[in-house]
């Protein structure tokens, strides 16, 4: 990769970061859920990059998230780092496997509703009671809302970006 390509991505990890630790401020309508502003530039840079570079993005969102949030070693952290990697991982099939061409707005629905579930079977092996399966029609709800709106977001921010790079 180009050093400009580097420095782009960092910059979009820090820019990720930020919008997670700044979403972790602020107060919750339940307490697990986030709109997932911070994941506006993994989609971006997914699309733009490619899966490696959105990968790095999702590392550098955790790590420094993570570390500035406080949140390295608890049982929050380990449930984010698992939705956070399967999330990637179903957006990257997503993005590679074009049985179906997605939009930033499907894609990131696929990858909110994997994280949701993920951090629901993650909080299983935490607590060890079934019944927190009873909200998983509420997070794929919450999640399907939240991951379209991010997809919004990202097809406004990737219309910015195309705009700035004709300039």
């Amino acid at each position: 990769m180009p050093i400009n390509v580097l420095i782009r991505i960092a910059l979009l990890g820090a820019v990720s970061a930020t919008l997670f630790i700044f979403e972790g401020l602020a107060p919750r309508p339940v307490p697990w859920m986030k709109l997932g502003l911070g994941n506006i530039p993994v989609v971006a840079v997914l699309f733009i990059y490619g899966p490696l570079a959105a990968l790095i993005v999702c590392c550098l969102k955790l790590i420094l998230g993570g570390l500035v949030g406080g949140l390295v070693a608890g049982p929050t952290f380990v449930i984010s780092i698992g939705g956070t990697c399967v999330s990637w991982c179903v957006m990257s099939l997503c993005y590679r496997i074009r049985l179906v061409d997605l939009s930033p707005i499907g894609i990131s629905i696929w990858g909110a509703c994997a994280h949701q579930v993920t951090q629901l079977a993650i909080a299983y092996v935490f607590v060890g009671q079934y019944a927190i399966f009873s909200l998983f029609p509420i997070a794929l709800l919450t999640a399907t809302i939240t991951g379209m709106l991010i997809g919004f977001l990202v097809c406004w921010v990737l219309g910015l970006l195309n705009f700035v790079q004709k300039s």
